[in-house]
């Protein structure tokens, strides 16, 4: 039986758009063997509550989204990670975070938790005082003998987030790459137990400050349909143009990060301008330069008229009017050749980890969360060589789609309302947003208006362990352009 099928046989709770199947523990482990016979079903995310452990699959050649959960019966559940790998580090952060252990897990060591908490489990229903000391993270060990280790972080001396990636070297090749966040953690999903959802609001726009308007989008649509809500056109248009200028703008950042890391510093002054007169834009139009706190659950929270559309209309024509120069010296200059072949990611790892966004979509694989709700009109660009010139031209090409889509948008910004009022009701919702480093997702449960429990699954979790495999065979000077190459960001992951 296909683990597909033997999730739509579950019975299942309500929660908008997409019910939530409960397997009992028996069907559960049935799925997890039936995962290998089933490579088109992605798994996008794992978490858990103080009861259960919950699955999110996505099957992205029909475009279905399923979600899946299974009761904790004495502290455990069957572990996922034997049959996708992905799960592997959400199952440490569950055990870490609520306490409940992956039986049959790949991998149990610790995630979040680096022994500094003052509680185990702090999600859990009853957690209880940390009785471990704080300890050196544990890695694997070497895949051969005679590999040096070279550790990278977690301070790096520069502005990046803080990270621990572990090199095996043979010589001045990469033979082995290991990764460890949670240095970053600030407990999230317990800072959103208990709120309200405009309250929280402001918690998950600083998830991640290159995804802020997607974080905050994906929440607020989680939240409003858990409580039925229906958002008013103009808000819709407004969430819609800001989405597109976040992705013009990191995109942007990060094509100038690749740039300086392969030393084509004229090509990052190509980027780096047009940015700031977008950032400056979006400051005169929604009151912030990375618009957060902008989107609110019920609408958004900016009162733009039309001098602010105005300036937002100048700040999208100044990276109109950069983009050929922009695209000249990529052609005509050494940066694309010298990322070819570097970091190559292939189809099949892609699909394994769920890996989408820019990333997935250099490695062929066609999903682009605009496309669930038809907001994209066409298919998304597509490379297949995999590697970090693929990932570069993609950039571009995705700057140039959201240009369109904004073009679009300014002439037919709808009149009305930009908020509606919330109800206190109870009620479950899931909400997807594309951000421009991939899907954002957003689980939450409301008992009467207030927070019960939330999960927020940013693109980090499958770009993280798609690098550690990039950078297997690659030379030690070539680290740093392919990991710019998938503009990592370890906030989102950190929780």
């Amino acid at each position: 039986m296909r683990a597909l099928s033997i999730i739509r046989a579950a019975g299942a709770e309500t929660c908008h758009p997409w019910p939530r199947h409960i397997l009992r523990t028996p069907d559960w482990a049935a799925m997890v063997q039936a995962l290998p016979e089933d490579p088109d079903l992605a798994l996008v995310a794992l978490w858990a509550d103080t009861l259960q452990v919950h699955a999110l699959f996505h099957v992205v050649g029909a475009g279905r989204i399923v979600l899946a959960s299974v009761p904790v019966e004495a502290g455990a559940y069957p572990a996922v990670s034997p049959a996708r790998q992905g799960a592997a580090w959400f199952e440490r952060a569950i055990h870490d975070l609520w306490g409940h252990r992956a039986e049959g897990g790949a991998d149990l060591r610790p995630w979040l938790d680096h022994g500094t908490w003052a509680q185990a489990a702090p999600l859990s229903a009853r957690p209880a005082a940390a009785e471990h000391a704080s300890e050196p993270p544990t890695f694997l060990p070497p895949v051969a003998e005679g590999l040096a280790s070279l550790p990278v972080g977690p301070v790096t001396g520069t502005l990046d987030d803080a990270f621990h990636l572990r090199l095996g070297l043979r010589g001045e090749t990469i033979a082995q790459a290991e990764m460890r966040l949670g240095y970053l953690h600030r407990g999230i999903p317990a800072l959103l137990r208990g709120k309200a959802p405009r309250t929280a609001a402001r918690f998950v726009a600083r998830l991640a400050a290159d995804a802020t308007v997607a974080h905050a989008l994906a929440f607020a649509e989680a939240a409003e349909a858990a409580m039925a809500v229906t958002v008013p056109p103009r808000a819709v248009a407004l969430r819609r143009m800001m989405l597109e200028c976040e992705r013009i703008a990191v995109h942007l950042d990060d094509l100038a990060a690749i740039a300086a890391a392969v030393g084509a510093s004229s090509v990052a002054r190509a980027c780096e301008t047009p940015r700031e007169w977008l950032l400056r834009g979006l400051e005169q139009a929604f009151g912030h330069r990375l618009m957060m706190d902008c989107v609110v659950p019920g609408g958004i929270a900016a009162a733009v008229g039309p001098a602010e559309l105005q300036a937002l209309r100048r700040g999208i024509g100044a990276v109109s009017a950069a983009l050929p120069d922009l695209r000249r010296r990529l052609a005509a200059g050494a940066c694309l050749p010298r990322l070819a072949g570097l970091g190559r990611v292939s189809s099949g790892l892609a699909a394994a980890l769920a890996l989408g966004g820019i990333a997935g979509r250099a490695s062929g694989r066609r999903w682009d969360a605009r496309m669930l709700d038809g907001f994209l009109e066409y298919a998304p660009a597509l490379e297949r060589a995999g590697d970090a010139a693929a990932r570069t031209r993609l950039r571009i090409a995705e700057i140039v789609a959201s240009l369109e889509i904004l073009a679009r948008s300014l002439d037919f910004v709808p009149e009305g309302e930009v908020s509606v009022a919330l109800p206190m009701v109870s009620g479950e919702g899931v909400a997807c947003v594309e951000s421009a480093r991939g899907d954002v997702w957003h689980w939450l449960r409301l008992d009467h208006g207030q927070i019960a429990a939330a999960f927020p699954r940013d693109p980090g979790w499958a770009l993280w362990p798609a690098l550690e495999a990039a950078l297997s065979g690659a030379a030690a000077e070539e680290m740093l352009p392919i990991a710019r190459s998938f503009g990592l960001v370890a906030a989102g992951v950190d929780l």
